[in-house]
């Protein structure tokens, strides 16, 4: 049985959890190729293209720099925000290239998920001796409740 995706009626977020295991194994073995074959110290750029090569070798569909929709009011904003890869319209991948990575990394990697409505995300450092120093799975659990109420006091 050949899996598709999950129906149009649900959210990608809805994947089986198996599928998605699956996908970020093959995600990381494609970045622990490239970085065994280049090592630290390059652009992130440069780890994008060879990562997005490596994974269309393994027959992974996948969006480099995918735009990140932030809607405001109803109103969808155009505020520049990408995500650099998402992989079979399921994982989200940030890829980073620095000597240590920031709280900061980790918000914008969550912040991916919630906006693109999906559940897994990489965040990968490069610049690190042995890669899987530099591997951080996170995962989203972010859902709103329709009928939340916020009270604001002055």
């Amino acid at each position: 049985m050949n899996f598709t995706g999950p129906p149009a009626s649900l959210p990608r977020r809805f994947a089986p959890s198996s599928r998605i295991n699956l996908i970020t194994g093959k995600i990381i073995g494609a970045c622990i190729t490239v970085h065994k074959a280049i090592g630290p110290g390059l652009l992130e750029s440069a780890y994008e293209a060879c990562v997005g090569y490596e994974l269309s070798g393994l027959g992974l569909q996948f969006e480099r720099q995918k735009p990140v929709p932030l809607i405001y009011h109803s109103v969808k904003l155009d505020c520049g925000f990408r995500a650099d890869l998402v992989v079979e319209g399921l994982v989200v991948v940030e890829l980073k290239s620095r000597e240590s990575l920031h709280p900061v990394d980790h918000a914008q990697l969550l912040s991916h998920l919630r906006l693109l409505q999906l559940t897994v995300g990489l965040l990968i450092n490069f610049h690190v001796t042995v890669l899987k120093d530099g591997i951080t799975r996170m995962v989203n659990d972010y859902q709103e409740e329709p009928d939340a109420k916020v009270e604001i006091t002055y």
